[in-house]
């Protein structure tokens, strides 16, 4: 389910390896407020599909969290990735 456009699945596998690399890095603070997200998918056009969990799914702050925090963690580990979207919570 996980998949980029035109790599090769080494390539595919890295960049998995460091979408998630650069979530686990944000987990901690997450978790602290009793929240998590769980990697769903990475689309062909390098998109990060993830899905808030806990008090993440329903924080009115998830979109600040989003950007400033786990979309900004995962571009500069990943530069391919264009942008980080959630498939649930509030949107901002």
């Amino acid at each position: 389910m996980l998949e980029t456009a035109h790599h090769s699945e080494s390539d595919k596998k890295h960049i998995l390896v460091e979408v998630e690399k650069a979530i686990d890095e944000i987990r901690p603070h997450l978790l602290t407020d009793g929240g998590d997200i769980e990697l769903v998918e990475i689309t062909e056009d390098h998109v990060v599909i993830i899905k808030w969990k806990g008090n993440c799914e329903h924080c009115v702050m998830s979109s600040m969290t989003m950007k400033a925090g786990i979309e900004h963690n995962i571009k500069s580990r990943v530069p391919i990735i264009k942008k980080v979207v959630a498939i649930n919570g509030i949107e901002g």
